[in-house]
């Protein structure tokens, strides 16, 4: 499935809440579902600098597609881990690095993060799309 049309589907889901409350319970709910790493895949290079809380990213170049697998250690890390991976995992690079972040606005939670949350985004983001250009690169 397209990134575009996974935002697509998480927006339906947030528009289901009246309250941000809810909106942000959801991605606590969400993070129930969040695997975590082997510790041997939590090193230097994994490490997503910028987080707010610690988090690790690790990607595969599969098929002509990256796959991810992360962790996070807060609860809204968890979550949006979880939330995040859905949305970019099993993709192919080239529709990764021509992803416009600000698509994720369309969510409808990207505001109700903190700024240092969102901070974390980006940097989360900034790893996505630093794994992406190496699974091109392997091309």
């Amino acid at each position: 499935m397209p990134i575009s049309e996974k935002i697509e589907k998480y927006r339906e889901d947030f528009e289901l809440f009246d309250t941000d409350n809810e909106k942000l319970e959801y991605i606590f709910d969400l993070g129930k579902r969040h695997t975590g790493l082997p510790e041997e895949k939590k090193n230097d290079r994994t490490f997503i600098e910028g987080c707010a809380s610690p988090a690790w990213l690790t990607a595969e170049c599969r098929d002509e597609k990256v796959l991810f697998e992360g962790e996070g250690s807060s609860e809204m890390a968890k979550g949006m881990m979880v939330l995040l991976l859905d949305i970019f995992g099993d993709s192919a690079p080239e529709e990764i690095l021509s992803f416009d972040p600000e698509e994720l606005g369309k969510l409808g939670i990207v505001e109700l993060l903190s700024p240092v949350r969102r901070q974390s985004l980006e940097a989360f983001l900034n790893k996505v799309f630093d794994y992406a250009r190496e699974c091109l690169e392997r091309k």
